[in-house]
Formats: C-alpha cells, sequence, structure tokens
C-alpha cells in the first residue's frame, strides 16, 4: 500500500523556485552545453540506479526530452530557444542543488519539482519536438514502406519543411502561453 503526498505551489512559491533557477549561472557564462547537458544526464543515470521513488523518476524522465531538444542535429533549435533549454536545464546539472542529490530518498525530489516546472515553461517546445519526432518517425517509416526513393526530396528537405513551421508554431504557442500566465 502506498502514501500519496500532494502540495501545491502558490504564485509566491513559484517566483522562489525560478530564482533559484535563475542563480544556477547559464546566460552568466558560467555552465557550458555540455556542461549542463553531461550534467543532466548524469542526473538521470544516478537516479535510475539508485532507489528512487517511482514518482519522483517519473518525473525526473521528463528531462530526456528537453535535452534531446538541444542535441538532435535535425532538430536545429535556433540559439536563443537552446539558451531557454539550457537555463531550465542548468539546475539539474549541480547535484549540490537545494537538496543534494545523494541524500537517500530525498536528493531527487527537488528535481522532480523543477522538472515539472520546466516542463510547464517549456510547453511549447516540447509539444512542437515530440510532434517533430513523430513526423520524422513517420515519415521514415512511409518512405519504407510505400518504397520511396525520391533523390529530388532529400531528408533534409522534408524535415526542415516540417522543423520550420513547428519553430514558428512553438513561439506562437509561447507566446499566447505567456498571456494566460500572466491573466
Amino acid at each position: 500500500m502506498g502514501i500519496k503526498f500532494e502540495f501545491e505551489l502558490d504564485d509566491q512559491d513559484l517566483v522562489y523556485f525560478q530564482g533559484v533557477v535563475d542563480r544556477q549561472g547559464v546566460g552568466q557564462g558560467t555552465l557550458e552545453i555540455r556542461d549542463i547537458v553531461g550534467g543532466t544526464q548524469e542526473l538521470l543515470r544516478k537516479a535510475r540506479q539508485e532507489q528512487t521513488p517511482a514518482s519522483v523518476l517519473r518525473s525526473l524522465e521528463q528531462l530526456g526530452p528537453l535535452v534531446e531538444m538541444v542535441t538532435d542535429p535535425e532538430w536545429k533549435l535556433p540559439a536563443d530557444d537552446v539558451a531557454r533549454v539550457l537555463h531550465a536545464l542548468a539546475y539539474f546539472s549541480d547535484p549540490d542543488d537545494l537538496i543534494p542529490d545523494d541524500v537517500p530518498g530525498l536528493g531527487f525530489l527537488d528535481d522532480a519539482v523543477m522538472v515539472e516546472l520546466a516542463c510547464i515553461n517549456l510547453r511549447p517546445e516540447l509539444d512542437a519536438y515530440r510532434d517533430f519526432c513523430r513526423f520524422r518517425d513517420e515519415e521514415l517509416e512511409r518512405r519504407k514502406s510505400s518504397g520511396e526513393d525520391d533523390i529530388s526530396v532529400s531528408r533534409l528537405d522534408w524535415l526542415e519543411s516540417r522543423r520550420e513551421e513547428l519553430h514558428n508554431r512553438m513561439r506562437r504557442h509561447r507566446g499566447l502561453f505567456g498571456r494566460k500566465k500572466k491573466n
């Protein structure tokens, strides 16, 4: 029999946690993409190896697509959008964050909270990237199964068209999301 814990973060709590993220050093030249991505991947590796509570691990697994967004060579996220994602990921590259990751049973709890906040803030980016990946997989399968070998339309061509469409949608939705959030 499990126990369920729920808590609600009010606006003041969200401001506090955003301040924690802002102090992590990204954008101030102290952290680089390899440090942020490597630190995030290390956090995931450790959480999977340790006896991390299942609900916390489920939250942490959402970091995978965030890392993939900035490392997928076919997604080609523009620099300003990469910076947005890296800013959110910077928190996870520090094992000595609010609750140090080596504290048994609790070390990843703060990370789980921060993942949820990052996913809320990056919802348009995540949705666009998931749609891109789905399109890429479906288009590859369609081309394979149909025997289509049209050399006049390269993989780069059909991916670029969809990628640009999704990047534009992502920015439009981010603007809408920001306005909704303020109301």
